[in-house]
């Protein structure tokens, strides 16, 4: 029989509590024995947003039941893991704390290797366990803490190209959701209220398209959001239908510009063989968006890479997506086995990376 790597992983960054055992074989496939995920929607929706005291409590309360039904669901017992992988960062500090705890007692009771793992490297991956995909290639990171553009040249060894300067795409999606009275959390309920808008009624700004540079900036957007509501005010069904279409489109010419000189760019420097088509991998909760998706998918095609999105589920934070970088760092040597390991708020991928948020807001995030 052929022999395979498991590992439990951990996930509670924000508002989910997830728990997952993963299995990777020796030529590289994965295979997905359980996946729970519990999601705090109801708890934050009354705020319009994650409260984190709320949330680090929620973790506290369903981590170990979580942990149990995964293990359960994929019929092994901790002495039967070769590694617990948990995230550490980036997140936050007070739901990190549970699962890197959790994890870290797991695996010293099983006398197991802990592996702290970075949330992005977990996104940055996942497209190797549902689509096999081979290094290098893009990533287009958009969720609501981070809005990247990512070269991942294999693991452990990230390149950012380019990042938001104020606000995150989601961040930007869940803001024009709460002006507008749709609720929590605001990407789908924009996308199901752009679906009865006029895309061309309201005119709001492309920001940074056109310029060389491949980062991102979302303030001026939104504001421009919030100007056109109160000039439009007091608002019918069909006034924010059409801001959240003429909102949506905005975000898709923006998203196609940056992508589209990424792309670009990654050609120019043939980062990849001529015997294989380049890929651009979406990853992070706004990716679950279908205009997005639908845009990405065109603009891959006509500049001749494949585009690879995994399933909703694994776009969105999941304990998956953790136990797979964990197998991927001890398949390539890197091991991470430190039980003083602290989580960390702020955790770039790409540690040579100068931050950029602040360049356009007060304040600063890695």
């Amino acid at each position: 029989m052929e022999k395979k790597t498991l590992f439990l992983g951990l996930e509670s960054s924000c508002d989910e509590t997830a728990a997952a055992v993963v299995a990777r074989y020796p030529d590289g496939r994965g295979e997905i024995l359980a996946d729970v995920v519990l999601s705090q929607l109801e708890e934050h929706a009354a705020f319009g947003g994650v409260v984190p005291e709320i949330a680090a409590r929620a973790h506290v309360e369903a981590m170990d039941r979580l942990l149990a039904e995964a293990l359960q669901k994929a019929e092994v017992t901790p002495n039967a893991l070769d590694g617990v992988a948990a995230t550490v960062g980036p997140g936050l500090i007070g739901g990190l704390i549970v699962g890197a705890m959790t994890g870290k007692a797991v695996a010293y009771a099983a006398e197991k290797p802990f592996y702290g793992i970075n949330h992005l490297e977990g996104h940055a991956l996942t497209a190797r366990l549902t689509e096999g995909v081979s290094f290098p290639y893009l990533m287009l990171l958009v969720s609501g803490g981070h809005t990247q553009i990512v070269l991942v040249k294999g693991v452990g060894r990230y390149e950012r190209w380019g990042t938001t300067i104020d606000d995150a795409l989601g961040e930007a999606f869940d803001k024009t959701a709460k002006l507008l009275g749709l609720g929590y959390p605001g990407g789908p309920n924009v996308e199901a209220a752009a679906k009865n808008g006029d895309t061309k009624r309201i005119a709001l700004p492309r920001p940074l398209k056109g310029e060389a540079r491949l980062d991102f900036s979302f303030s001026g957007l939104k504001t421009a959001v919030r100007q056109a509501a109160q000039a439009m005010a007091p608002l019918s069904d069909q006034d924010i239908a059409d801001i959240c279409a003429a909102f949506q489109k905005a975000v898709a010419d923006t998203l196609e510009d940056r992508i589209r000189r990424s792309l670009k760019r990654f050609k120019d420097e043939r980062l990849s063989s001529e015997s294989e088509m380049p890929a651009l991998v979406v990853a992070g909760g706004v990716a679950a968006n279908s205009a997005i998706r639908q845009m990405l998918t065109a603009l891959c095609n006509r500049e001749g890479f494949s585009f690879v999105a995994p399933p909703v589920r694994l776009c969105t934070d999941n304990a998956v997506m953790i136990a797979w970088a964990g197998l991927e760092r001890a398949a390539a040597g890197l091991q991470d086995n430190d039980m003083t390991m602290p989580v960390r708020s702020r955790w770039p991928l790409d540690p040579s990376a100068t931050a950029l948020i602040g360049s356009g807001k007060k304040g600063a995030k890695a």
